[in-house]
């Protein structure tokens, strides 16, 4: 159906409405990334083929969906029964059968594929109780794990694309501008720049030509936000760029999106088809004489293509390099014209601002950081997965309440936010409220939202190394402060982790992570050795039993810890069965012996004894 007007989107919205009603249940079939991984996809076609093949009165294979990412990757795969809300968790394709004859035959519980809080032990049927779902607050994701992605009629039935309408028949560009200011919205990205005053800037400039551009390119390790809106929810990424389009008066634009994500491509292109067909994009969109057209720029998955400048470069052919801060890329973008860039989640909140108004997403958050946030959460914590939550809460709230706190009873140590541009926070920053500038006080920052947790086994010289390491493979060269010096700072920190270093080193590290920091060219060298300057503020006493001990107290760093085994040792055999080197000798009932000179020190006998029988010293 073409829609060109409003009256014809709104009786196609009514008609998808209806559509979706008369489905009595439905069964939603998780397919982001991490079900993915554990099958899910054959899990979805043996719902359709045996729901084909019994014929059920109250469900049809119609209603048998998939949608992207539920949030709670660790217990993926993901099935939910609707309108009942029923969770079920780590479902495999040979559960299939029985969740049919059981749940929907007969309307009775799978119990075994239910959820089960670890520490309370409590039983849940209804996902939206389970403490995961029920402290969160979804407007960006609002649709991701609810719609089939590559269904347009699921979203419009939602409400989408009804936002646009709205800023079409009845508001001016400037309105839209205005509406965005007042809401408070800053930019998901990383940045956290005002929304409203970037778009007010690029209207402003006298030019010809304007571009809308949307960075879904996402290079932090452990963050997957905007990969799941993309993959989820990609009507919403474009009905806030066709807004936003609208408010500066851009008639093209792209999506950058990183080649890792292929997923996201395919039903990115295939709702800006499904979009071209029905006249939300395209020329003379819903008869406005508003025209706006969007195209997908695949990145090679460089992370310096994140910073702004770099990727407009990216996408006009160029090598992604970026320039000087001067130039202001709302004044002079791609192809130096002026340019919009938000991030995915910054354009999937506009269309929820535009229709319950400014001051609605006000009153969600902190004065200065409006609204909500998605996170991801990663690392060693029980619930991994993807989030969104009110501005202002604190680390607590989000590590122990939602993400279920630190498995295997070990100890939270610290939280990695802002991916590697960010910092390591420990356990006394744990109540600080998270926003913008709360965490660029303390050393850290929002960054676009990842969350990597570590426990007590963590050793934070070794998390800087590797940040560092990522972030020297990932420099662009263009500079030399970020080129030669962040190489030399991750050079100073391996020396560190093999107990080689003074601490006339440390002081060297310190004094070369300010040059870095004044002289780098972009956001990203400047960022480049926070990894090192909050481990360092945070968990200076670790650095120095490395540098003086010689000892990581963690027992992580290879050179500088040997492993033994105690009297605890039942003589079970299982780490002599692991060792890669055969390094362990003993008989079985019997105390084993490991060989210090053969020894490669990887781990395997510590992580498979059961019986706390091998130390690290």
């Amino acid at each position: 159906m073409r829609i060109d007007s409003i009256a014809k989107l709104s009786q196609w919205r009514q008609e998808c409405q209806a559509k979706l009603a008369a489905q009595k249940r439905k069964v939603l079939v998780c397919l982001g990334p991490g079900c993915l991984a554990g099958g899910s996809d054959e899990i979805l076609e043996e719902f359709k083929r045996i729901v084909a093949e019994k014929k059920l009165a109250d469900i049809s294979v119609e209603a048998v969906k998939k949608t992207g990412c539920h949030g709670f990757c660790a217990r993926g795969p993901l099935v939910v029964i609707e309108p009942e809300g029923i969770f079920y968790s780590k479902v495999k394709k040979a559960n299939v059968a029985e969740i049919v004859e059981t749940t929907l035959e007969k309307g009775k519980l799978v119990e075994k594929l239910l959820y089960t809080d670890p520490r309370t032990d409590k039983t849940y049927t209804d996902y939206k109780e389970i403490p995961f779902y029920a402290r969160q607050e979804r407007i960006s994701l609002r649709n991701v794990g609810q719609i089939d992605p590559d269904e347009i009629g699921e979203y419009v039935a939602r409400g989408g694309y009804a936002a646009l309408a709205k800023v079409l028949t009845e508001m001016k560009p400037q309105d839209v501008i205005d509406a965005v200011s007042q809401s408070g919205l800053r930019g998901r990205g990383g940045g956290g720049f005002p929304t409203g005053r970037k778009w007010a800037t690029c209207a402003r400039e006298e030019s010809d030509i304007r571009y809308v551009l949307c960075n879904g390119d996402e290079g932090d390790p452990g963050a997957f936000m905007d990969r799941c809106i993309m993959e989820g929810d990609p009507h919403s990424v474009l009905e806030g760029m066709i807004i936003c389009a609208y408010a500066v008066g851009s008639r093209e634009g792209y999506v950058y999106v990183r080649e890792e994500y292929p997923l996201a491509v395919i039903n990115m292109q295939k709702a800006i088809d499904a979009a071209h067909e029905c006249g939300l994009l395209g020329a003379n969109i819903l008869a406005s004489g508003f025209s706006y057209d969007i195209k997908i720029s695949r990145g090679g998955g460089a992370f310096v293509c994140g910073e702004s400048s770099a990727l407009m470069r990216s996408v006009a052919g160029e090598v992604g390099e970026p320039r000087a801060k001067y130039i202001r890329s709302v004044v002079k973008g791609l192809h130096d014209k002026p340019t919009v860039l938000n991030n995915v989640e910054t354009y999937a909140t506009v269309p929820v601002i535009m229709e319950k108004g400014a001051d609605w997403f006000r009153s969600i958050g902190t004065e200065k950081s409006t609204g909500t946030k998605a996170f991801s959460l990663a690392g060693k914590v029980r619930n991994t997965g993807l989030i969104e939550v009110p501005m202002g809460i604190s680390l607590r709230e989000i590590i122990f309440d939602i993400g279920g706190g630190i498995p295997d009873g070990r100890e939270f140590k610290a939280v990695q936010t802002g991916g590697p541009s960010g910092g390591c926070l420990p356990a006394d920053k744990l109540d600080l409220p998270v926003d913008f500038d709360t965490l660029t006080r303390a050393g850290s920052m929002m960054g676009s939202g990842g969350m990597i947790i570590m426990d007590d086994r963590t050793c934070a010289v070794d998390v800087a190394r590797y940040f560092l390491n990522f972030l020297v493979e990932e420099s662009c060269g263009k500079c030399v402060p970020c080129r030669e010096g962040l190489y030399q700072l991750h050079k100073l920190c391996v020396k560190i982790c093999e107990g080689k270093a003074t601490e006339n080193d440390l002081a060297l590290m310190e004094r070369l992570s300010k040059v870095i920091q004044t002289a780098s060219l972009c956001g990203l060298g400047q960022s480049g050795p926070n990894p090192f300057v909050s481990t360092v503020q945070y968990f200076r006493d670790e650095y120095l039993a490395h540098i003086r001990d010689k000892k990581c107290p963690a027992g992580v760093c290879r050179e500088l810890i040997t492993y033994t085994i105690n009297d605890k040792c039942t003589g079970c055999l299982a780490c002599i069965k692991v060792c890669p080197v055969d390094a362990i000798t003993g008989e079985k009932k019997k105390l084993h012996v490991i060989d210090q000179e053969a020894c490669t020190r990887c781990g395997s006998c510590y992580a498979v004894c059961n019986f706390d029988a091998v130390d690290i010293v």
